[in-house]
């Protein structure tokens, strides 16, 4: 039998603080005053669930889950209980946006997150890989990090992990990080193919964030992807406003330079007209 709500006091707030599907840690129900013991006590009667040591669920309703974590789960937990400075971007935010149009999903896909996140996030079980980066991009200027609800929302949902907005990278943010794991020939032809759809950024946004962003590779890369394609954007960027560094970069070894921005891309990439550039 069940322990009763007058029996633990502190059982009724956590399962209020706690929404079904959501996980936490140690830290946090031990910051609302919740011991080993009666951890212990509500892993046994099934309020909660023990996912790895130190990590607990409370499960759905009629225990729908399964055994591993949706990235989703792990993310809003993350952001709406643990108050951690972590979001979805690059790629992932993108298809969040809805610009996977050419990209295939399913489980098993890397998941982006970026920002700071406790060190079991590594040793969680879920059904995608979750890829951790740093906010270095950046700094710590949130600037494009706004909420995001799925393609598919549905307000009648109650319970589902799924009607909660998550902070995700806009389009903007998005194609910047990116572009910053930019690293072999099929990366760009990957890039390409999100690039193509980017018709409606917002050339104002977009200058803020080259502006903040502090990777010279990224920004004289953004800059070659948005000349070849030319969206209505792109005349209204001032490349006078951005700081390229100075001197070449080796971004692709063996690959050729580009003679605007100097920074060596796959040779199919750089248009044949130069073939007289350097080659590094």
């Amino acid at each position: 039998m069940a322990m009763s709500y007058s029996r633990t006091p502190r059982l009724k707030p956590l399962l209020d603080a706690l929404p079904p599907g959501f996980i936490v840690d140690t830290a946090w129900l031990r910051a609302r005053r919740i011991d080993p013991k009666s951890i212990h006590n509500y892993v046994n009667q099934g309020w909660i669930e023990r996912i790895i040591r130190g990590v607990y669920r409370r499960p759905l309703p009629n225990r729908v889950e399964s055994d591993k974590l949706s990235w989703k789960a792990v993310l809003v937990s993350l952001q709406q209980l643990m108050d951690c400075d972590v979001h979805l971007g690059g790629k992932n935010a993108l298809d969040y946006a809805g610009y996977a149009h050419y990209i295939m999903m399913g489980e098993g896909q890397r998941v982006h997150f970026y920002g700071s996140a406790p060190s079991w996030l590594k040793r969680l079980p879920t059904t995608d890989k979750i890829i951790l980066h740093g906010s270095k991009l950046f700094g710590d200027n949130p600037v494009g990090i706004v909420d995001a609800h799925p393609l598919n929302y549905r307000k009648e949902w109650a319970v589902d992990i799924w009607r909660w907005p998550i902070k995700a990278s806009c389009p903007e943010r998005a194609i910047l990080e990116l572009i910053a794991e930019l690293q072999g020939d099929s990366d760009f032809e990957y890039v390409e193919l999100y690039f193509q759809s980017l018709i409606t950024l917002r050339p104002e946004l977009l200058m803020t964030l080259l502006t903040a962003c502090r990777s010279v590779k990224v920004r004289r890369l953004f800059f070659v992807f948005a000349d070849l394609y030319q969206h209505p954007w792109r005349k209204y960027l001032d490349t006078d406003q951005i700081d390229f560094g100075s001197g070449p970069r080796a971004l692709v070894p063996g690959g050729k330079f580009h003679p605007t921005y100097h920074i060596s891309l796959p040779e199919f990439f750089v248009d044949t007209s130069y073939e007289d550039d350097c080659i590094f």
